[in-house]
């Protein structure tokens, strides 16, 4: 069984979140500079099996897709082309950043380390893999 991988996808940064090879347990893997980001899924899915990844889907609260949204679909069309025996699933993500601050605060974060929009991301992606994996 491969790892699932997903991602919270940014115009400046992204974030990556990955399962166990289980894919029981979803953890942060990093935040990258999304300049960087198909060098460093194609790299990362060289040295581990990836089963699937799992895109964030941001909407507004009217269900539309949110302004980012044609960002990810070029983002998508480059994925596709770079690794084309993965595929992809996408995911609502319209509450994880609110969902990965309150996360940063529940776990006694200092208010200098929540602004640390990196690790926003990078939990917001741990936060998209975990609804997929409960999806189940």
């Amino acid at each position: 069984m491969g790892r699932i991988l997903a991602i919270d996808y940014g115009t400046k940064r992204t974030g990556i979140a990955v399962t166990d090879e289980l894919q029981i347990i979803a953890s942060g893997l990093a935040t990258v500079p999304t300049a960087e980001l198909m060098d460093f899924l194609k790299d990362y899915t060289q040295k581990e099996k990836v089963e699937r990844i799992v895109v964030g889907e941001p909407k507004r609260h009217s269900n539309e897709a949110s302004e980012s949204e044609k960002y990810i679909q070029v983002f998508l069309k480059a994925l596709e082309k770079q690794l084309p025996d993965i595929p992809v699933e996408r995911v609502d993500e319209r509450f994880t950043s609110k969902m990965a601050f309150q996360t940063m605060i529940d776990s006694g974060l200092k208010k200098k380390q929540r602004r640390n929009k990196a690790l926003i991301d990078e939990i917001s992606a741990t936060i998209i893999l975990q609804s997929y994996l409960s999806r189940g």
